[in-house]
């Protein structure tokens, strides 16, 4: 009976699998496994209805107590099935049913393709399944019928995993998507995959891998349907879907990803496909969205100096992004942190590249701390967006930091050399980011990590006005490295609630270090509760929770701590670092507004290093608002 089985399951293996097979499931004994050649035995008998009698209620009662399982098979059989490590006992017969189910079936999925639960006996307090179990079933081989070697290869084919290996449906399968995955991305969208001259010799079997690849088939072109503004010929470079390009499943799915990517439009559904005589035409629904952004923050601080009362300070910034529906974008930022200390910063981005998927960007930075140094920091970058890696960017960068000491400084530089200098600085690097968040502006879920590391050489140029002879002893050529990193995750809890977790940080690695070269943190984008750049170090650590509770779909209200760890140095570098762990703690409110999106922050700050306490007058107050249009 069984040879006959095995030779009508042969034919109907060869014949019969030429439709894409589903994935199947690894064996567990304790969930189902999908199995496409499942012989019709693999299902137990269902246990004996009830008789419509007066012991009705009785039975029903016995049907849902526990029982002793007990699977009966021969001598050899036993041995394997104990590597399933059954249940003693089954809580009721519909368990009893689903437990043995399973162990077929993942005994056909162990290559054991005639296991089958022949006959099932149901007892006052225990069940019976007799089991047959039957031999393994091998591979002789598996040989390539009509594919190209390089398809084979791509998809994954060695000969030697498919001789005298066992015959797991779960390989198969796998690999018929592999071949299948493979003639989409060529041009085979409707191409189908099975076993030819099939044999059986005893347990072995035998058989050539055949692909019927169907019309092929070709990109048509995009279409745009929605309220977006984005040039059709922009996101068919982006995209990298052009007419008269052979088809590819993996470029229509990347789309969805790479769209969400950009923050000028809304997609609202997953891209749709049409065919029709042998071209694909791809449909995108898009709406514009808000993107261009106009803000200004003024901040409220204590001044520091005898004067008292408070100072102000300011925060400018202009994005414009989808210049003309081309994705090019532009901004710039200005930023006075306080009386004497203010930055410029530009940027700009051009996408498609000769028509390539590069994005070709540059950025300008510029600081200036009155009566000390000028820093500028042009930077020339690269980058390949993808969809599943994440984008790639590489860069070089230079920086430039001279002094801006006035006379009456100069003759005091007599026996010591300033805590600023004159230096320049080149480095070339690489950086890596991924994100998959819901939404870029407002997230409820989803991560976000960007790391970058560079590294160059940095000269010390000896000023017009100091003494050759305070030199002595500086390098004037040193290898320089930089590094940095951050790290965001969102959690929805329920519809409304989220918690939001980052970590963040910087290093700047040589072997001497003045202030115009370390970084400088403090203040609302970097460490809440503290001044715009109070503390300068040359490595340092962010952690932050922040609960949000949306009141809207662009509306919420917020808690945060801040805690970091950095190397914080004294006014003179010369005289050493310190280790200081400062945390920041505040509340605020984002809410929307017909002028834009409207922001308050009230924080407070503690630090051992500054001499801080958390308390009312060391408190800091952050209001602004943003206008996207």
């Amino acid at each position: 009976m069984y040879v006959r089985l095995l030779v009508l399951w042969g034919c109907w293996l060869g014949l019969g699998w030429l439709a894409r097979p589903a994935s199947a499931q690894v064996p567990d004994s304790g969930s189902g496994v999908a199995v496409p050649t499942a012989p019709g035995l693999a299902s137990p008998p269902l246990p004996p209805a009830p008789t419509k009698t007066s012991a009705q209620v009785t039975t029903a009662r016995r049907a849902g107590r526990s029982r002793v399982l007990l699977v009966e098979t021969d001598p050899s059989g036993r041995a394997r099935v104990r590597r399933y490590h059954l249940p003693a006992t089954v809580a009721d017969s519909l368990t009893a049913l689903r437990t043995v189910r399973d162990l077929v079936l993942a005994l056909q999925a162990d290559a054991y393709l005639l296991a089958s639960a022949d006959k099932m006996r149901w007892g006052r307090d225990t069940v019976r399944a007799q089991l047959y179990v039957g031999e393994q079933f091998h591979w002789a081989y598996l040989r390539n019928g009509n594919l190209g070697d390089g398809l084979l290869t791509r998809a994954g084919y060695r000969e030697k995993f498919f001789r005298h290996a066992p015959w797991h449906p779960a390989d198969w399968a796998a690999l018929q998507e592999r071949i299948l995955t493979e003639a989409e991305n060529q041009g085979y969208p409707f191409a189908t995959v099975g076993l030819d001259s099939v044999r059986l010799d005893g347990q072995d079997i035998a058989g050539r891998v055949v692909l019927k690849r169907g019309p092929a088939v070709i990109f048509d072109s995009i279409q745009i349907i929605g309220s977006s503004k984005t040039k059709k010929r922009f996101l068919t470079k982006y995209l990298q879907i052009f007419p008269g390009a052979p088809y590819s499943q993996q470029r229509v799915d990347a789309a969805a990803v790479l769209l969400r990517q950009l923050p000028y439009v809304r997609l609202r559904a997953e891209p749709e496909v049409r065919f029709a005589r042998g071209r694909a035409r791809v449909y995108l629904l898009l709406d514009e969205r808000s993107a261009n952004q106009f803000d200004a923050i003024v901040g409220l601080l204590p001044n520091t100096g005898t004067t008292g009362g408070v100072q102000f300070t300011g925060d400018v910034n202009i994005n414009l992004r989808n210049l003309r529906g081309g994705g090019k974008q532009i901004g710039l930022q200005w930023r006075k942190v306080d009386a004497l200390t203010q930055s410029l910063d530009g940027n700009y981005l051009h996408p498609n590249f000769f028509g390539s998927p590069l994005e070709v960007g540059a950025t300008f930075n510029l600081y200036r701390q009155t009566g000390a140094f000028l820093t500028i920091r042009p930077r020339i970058q690269v980058t390949y967006p993808t969809a599943r890696a994440g984008r790639l960017t590489f860069f070089a960068e230079q920086r430039s930091s001279r002094l801006l000491l006035d006379s009456v400084a100069y003759t005091r530089l007599t026996t010591t050399l300033p805590d600023y200098i004159d230096s320049e600085a080149s480095s070339y690097g690489l950086a890596y980011a991924r994100t998959n968040l819901d939404d870029l502006y407002f997230p409820h879920r989803g991560s976000f990590v960007a790391v970058q590391g560079g590294a160059g050489t940095k000269t010390i140029r000896q000023n017009a006005n100091i003494s050759e002879a305070l030199y002595t002893g500086v390098a004037r050529h040193t290898t320089q490295y930089t590094f940095s990193a951050r790290v965001e995750r969102y959690w929805a809890l329920g519809r409304q609630s989220v918690v939001l977790a980052r970590l963040r940080g910087e290093g700047l690695f040589n072997q001497q270090f003045f202030l115009n070269d370390l970084f400088r943190l403090g203040g609302l984008n970097s460490l809440r509760g503290f001044s715009e750049n109070q503390f300068y170090t040359n490595a340092y650590g962010v952690g932050t929770v922040e609960f949000r509770q949306f009141t809207g779909a662009e509306g919420y209200v917020f808690v945060f701590a801040d805690q970091a760890v950095l190397k914080a140095y004294q006014s003179d570098v010369t005289l050493g670092s310190s280790l200081d762990q400062p945390t920041g703690l505040g509340a605020g409110i984002s809410f929307r507004t017909a002028a834009g999106l409207f922001q308050f922050v009230y924080s407070v700050g503690r630090s051992s290093f500054a001499g801080q306490q958390l308390g009312l007058s060391s408190s800091k107050i952050h209001f602004g608002l943003t206008s996207r249009f």
